[in-house]
This record gives structure tokens, sequence and C-alpha cells, in this order.
């Protein structure tokens, strides 16, 4: 059975950092894509970035040159390191794991929140 389990949110004030961390098992990931969402009350879940099992990445457009995204193949983690944090960055952020053939998982989801 496959599992997603997310730390690292939190409160910080704007300006500041946070790192999420994504833990996954159950299955094998290396051909896998991890990635991060986020979902802000009333909104839509959007993609924050992703890595393919190639290491390309891709990144929303709002968070590029803030967050960079990484993973640890051997460990089947995936990291989210968010710098420069903005007040609209307050979101659940949800790690998502896709394995192709429609297979995706996420994880429960880990509340950040920037203050002004």
């Amino acid at each position: 059975q496959v599992q997603l389990v997310e730390s690292g949110g939190g409160l910080v004030q704007a300006g500041g950092s946070l790192r999420l961390s994504c833990a996954a098992s159950g299955a094998s990931f290396i051909l896998s894509t991890m990635g991060w969402y986020r979902q802000a009350p009333g909104k839509q879940r959007e993609l924050v970035a992703a890595i393919s099992g190639g290491g390309r990445t891709n990144y929303a457009d709002s968070v590029k040159g803030r967050f960079t995204i990484s993973r640890d193949y051997a460990k089947n983690t995936v990291a989210l390191q968010m710098n420069s944090l903005k007040p609209e960055d307050t979101s659940v952020y949800y790690c998502n794991v896709d394995r192709g053939g429609g297979m995706r998982y996420w994880g429960k989801g880990t509340l950040v929140t920037v203050s002004s």
C-alpha cells in the first residue's frame, strides 16, 4: 500500500523560508514523477512543482526563482525548499506521486501559513 507522509509545514513571516519533505513507501518510485500541489481555501488545487524520474523539474510561474524541488531516489523522498515566502503562498501543500497508468497518490497535506 502506497503511503505518503509530509512534514515541515508551519507558520512563517513573509520573506522567510520553509522546507517541506515527503516520504513515500509501499512501491518503487524511481520512474515516478513526484511533486507538490497546493490548495488555498475556495481555490482549486494547483501544481507547485514536480520532478520526473529522470530529474526534469517543472514549476508554477508564481514560485519560479523562490522554490526548489529535489528528491532522493534512494530514500524515496521529495523536498520543497521555499524561500522568500509571500502571504499568497499560504495553502495546504500536498505531496503527490504519479506512477503512470492512472496510479496517482496523495499525502494528507501540510499547512503553510505566511503572515504579512
